[in-house]
């Protein structure tokens, strides 16, 4: 009896700990403006009062953080308009306080509770957002204490998004709104949802029934997108879906609701094969087509060679039927999304069957286009004078400059940056979303542990994007965002891990003031914040603990570099195929491969105790990393 009595004091000593040291360490991502500590804390009492005056949006806030704080805390929380109870409670203020910017706020938390102030809306919820990130990160609490402090925050840019492609692989209406409330805590306030591509058109456009009865539906493949065999003929079309009107206007209010805008995109010219599917007449090409369903679609030559197309995936910018056909796709989803543009993909024209079409020759000489590339251009600026046509501005990816801008378009810019300094210096507004800084469908550490992508992204690496290069006009520059392309990613576990942390990394690129970023202290408060992650069922990667592997040629031997992106961390390893652990040879220097070696083992650790995944490379893989044939 008496040891167990040592053992629950041990354990209640453990909770009191955690709660005060769980207290007094701030880990908010995005980064505030400016964050003073005070002294103390704000202890959530048994029956807690939300204060806010008659504003319709404030309440619906407070109403969520009444509804997050029963749940996580089990206690009372009322909500109360007007001046209510002068201690122990939270107040939500809106003001004319014109020294606070749009979507800012101002936060004091003290002994006797917590006071939100905002100009507008957006901004008592975006404190509210912070507010919740001040509470502990365990729910094995005794007491929900939040610290004293004082915190002025405000955005750096409007434009603050996360692309979701819901075309190659199908997220639920559920699943998007389960998407929506995730990036709001970290203050994205854009969803931009790719909505068709090659294999899948994924929004009822009822002028257009084919477009989900058909284009919508593809052969289900499992294994590695771009190396499935073909469906066969009598295979069926058993994977897909769509969002009804409906299903898109509770979508919108959803997101409106948190402060979020949607932007729709419809990729055209190329990546249309899911509608060409479903309405043959569109390309240049005739033959009968269906939806991709994850067989290789594209060749991409390298060594400066341009990539074709197996198959004509394109509309063709000839024919009037095409326009009638996106004339009527954007006059209906121009009244499902309130946002003011509409993005009309534009990126990665596969121009091999155009080069082949009599119509685009007769174009051509027609409206004298010299080259392909003003093809293009001719395409994209009457689908401006479209989109225009309902109230919309056209934005496109960075391909749309080629051959000419549309005048009043926007461009989105996503092979590196230089499309978008192309486009400032040409006056146009840009959203940078470059493929070296923020493309969350690449693997995010070895190619040895991840999930099979062309290209590497780490977190280190995200968290150095910068949207403003210089010589720019930073007026121009809106924003940027992260894009998550879905060809390998299969459900929604999934696509979290490949969401967190990276997208950490952008939403303080897109919030914090660019002086205020530190990777050293960013990484502490990422580590943090798994621990939120993990208490709410999300999933993330952990690649932040996984060696960095370098393998170089040494006359015939392979020599073999480590380090991490974080510090702290010991890197053990073993190549007599046993598995190592944090009592193993600590890595000091750079290790020569063992003549008869087969495989070498990693793993990391921290304090002596393991921390890391265990990442096993054969020696075969080493060799050719390093050019040793």
């Amino acid at each position: 009896m008496k040891k167990a009595l040592l053992i629950s004091l041990a354990i209640l000593s453990g909770i009191l700990s955690y709660a005060q040291t769980g207290a007094n360490r701030i880990s908010i991502i995005p980064q505030p403006v400016s964050i003073v500590t005070g002294t103390g804390n704000f202890v959530l009492p048994s029956d807690l009062a939300i204060i806010t005056g008659n504003n319709e949006d404030v309440k619906r806030t407070a109403g969520f953080l009444s509804k997050t704080l029963s749940s996580l805390t089990g206690i009372n929380v009322a909500i109360k308009e007007g001046s209510g109870s002068t201690s122990k409670s939270i107040f939500l203020t809106l003001g004319a306080d014109k020294t606070i910017p749009k979507e800012g706020y101002r936060m004091k938390v003290a002994a006797d509770g917590v006071s939100i102030i905002a100009s507008d809306a957006a901004g008592i919820f975006y404190g509210v957002q912070t507010l919740l990130q001040l509470l502990p990160n365990n729910n094995a609490v005794r007491e929900w204490v939040i610290p004293a402090v004082t915190i002025t925050d405000y955005p750096r840019f409007g434009w603050r998004g996360l692309m979701l492609d819901v075309s190659r692989h199908f997220f639920t209406k559920q699943q998007v709104k389960d998407y929506i409330d995730e990036m709001v805590k970290y203050k994205f306030n854009l969803l931009h949802l790719h909505l068709s591509d090659d294999q899948g058109w994924r929004i009822e456009i009822k002028s257009l029934p084919k477009l989900t009865e058909v284009g919508a539906w593809r052969v289900d493949k499992t294994g590695t997108f771009g190396r499935f065999s073909n469906p066969l003929p009598n295979e069926p079309k058993n994977y897909g879906g769509f969002y009804t009107q409906d299903d898109i206007r509770e979508i919108v209010q959803y997101a409106k609701d948190r402060y979020v805008n949607i932007l729709p995109e419809i990729d055209m010219p190329g990546h249309s094969l899911a509608a060409i599917a479903s309405y043959p007449e569109l390309t240049s090409t005739p033959g009968t087509y269906a939806v991709n369903s994850g067989e290789q679609l594209m060749v991409w030559p390298g060594g400066g060679q341009h990539f074709y197309g197996l198959i004509d995936n394109s509309l063709c910018p000839a024919k009037e039927n095409v326009y009638d056909f996106i004339d009527k796709v954007f006059t209906e989803l121009a009244q499902l999304f309130p946002f003011e543009y509409i993005h009309m993909g534009g990126d990665e024209t596969a121009r091999n069957f155009w080069e082949k079409s009599d119509d685009i020759k007769a174009l051509m000489k027609k409206e004298k286009l010299k080259d392909l590339n003003e093809v293009q251009s001719y395409f994209v600026k009457r689908v401006e004078k479209i989109i225009n046509s309902k109230g919309k501005k056209l934005i496109g990816w960075d391909e749309i400059l080629e051959g000419g801008l549309a005048p009043n378009a926007a461009v989105m810019s996503w092979r590196g940056m230089k499309g978008g300094i192309e486009a400032a210096k040409q006056g146009h507004e840009v959203v940078m979303s470059p493929t070296d800084f923020a493309y969350l469908d690449y693997m995010q550490g070895d190619a040895a542990i991840e999930p099979p992508v062309y290209a590497t992204l780490r977190l280190k690496k995200a968290y150095e994007f910068e949207p403003v290069p210089d010589g720019v006009n930073a007026s121009l520059i809106k924003g940027g965002q992260a894009n998550l392309w879905t060809e390998q990613v299969y459900n929604i576990r999934h696509l979290q891990y490949m969401m967190w942390p990276r997208g950490f990394a952008i939403a303080e690129a897109l919030w914090s003031p660019k002086d205020r970023r530190n990777w050293n202290d960013f990484a502490k408060r990422v580590e943090s914040h798994f621990g939120r992650l993990e208490a709410e069922g999300v999933n993330y990667s952990p690649s932040i603990y996984d060696p960095i592997i370098e393998a170089t040629k040494q006359d015939t031997t392979v020599v073999v570099k480590l380090s991490t992106e974080i510090e702290g961390l010991s890197i053990h390893y073993s190549f007599d195929n046993s598995f190592p652990d944090q009592f193993y040879p600590k890595y000091t220097s750079p290790l020569t491969v063992p003549k008869d070696a087969s495989v070498m083992k990693l793993i990391t650790s921290r304090d002596n105790k393991v921390i890391g995944r265990l990442i096993v490379i054969p020696v075969a893989d080493l060799r050719r990393r390093a050019g040793i044939r």
